[in-house]
């Protein structure tokens, strides 16, 4: 698990709210602190969708599709007090970055976006679903968010 501090938080902002950077990832939550607080749960309500093939590919939604939300209540004159995201990876891209045998074991990887106090911070992590000794799949997912962040031009510090 580490923890990025973002350079350009304006950047870093038109990246997550104005390109397709970060559309494929699936939103687990998000609290948003404006004028009022809104708080958004990602798990998708199956029972909304009619017939099997309206229904959604994933237990959560993707980022692409609650982004205009959170696009229109971010947006304005004023800065957020602040915002937390927590998003993960989609569960063919987990099992793509993770070796066989932990797969099964990790059943998440995620990541928390947090702004405060004007800067942006994102904690990885991962959600298990049994014991593994090998901790292997932490530096996996690291590794993996530092050369995200770097394909996409996003400046960051270690914490």
């Amino acid at each position: 698990m580490i923890a990025l501090q973002i350079k350009n938080t304006r950047q870093f902002m038109s990246v997550l709210l104005a390109s397709e950077v970060f559309d494929e990832f699936l939103l687990e939550s998000a609290e948003l602190q404006i004028a009022n607080t809104y708080t958004i749960d990602g798990h998708v309500n199956r029972e909304f969708f009619g017939g099997d093939s309206e229904k959604p590919e994933y237990e959560l939604s993707k980022w692409s599709e609650l982004k205009p939300v959170c696009y229109e209540l971010i947006k304005g004159k004023n800065t957020p007090v602040s915002f937390k995201f927590i998003m993960c990876v989609a569960p063919p891209r987990k099992d793509e970055l993770l070796p066989d045998d932990l797969r099964q074991i990790v059943s998440s990887l995620v990541f928390i976006l947090k702004f405060k106090e004007g800067h942006i911070t994102i904690t990885t992590g991962a959600a298990l679903s049994g014991f593994t000794l090998d901790k292997s799949y932490e530096k996996i997912w690291d590794d993996y968010m530092k050369r995200f962040l770097d394909s996409v031009g996003i400046s960051y510090e270690e914490l």
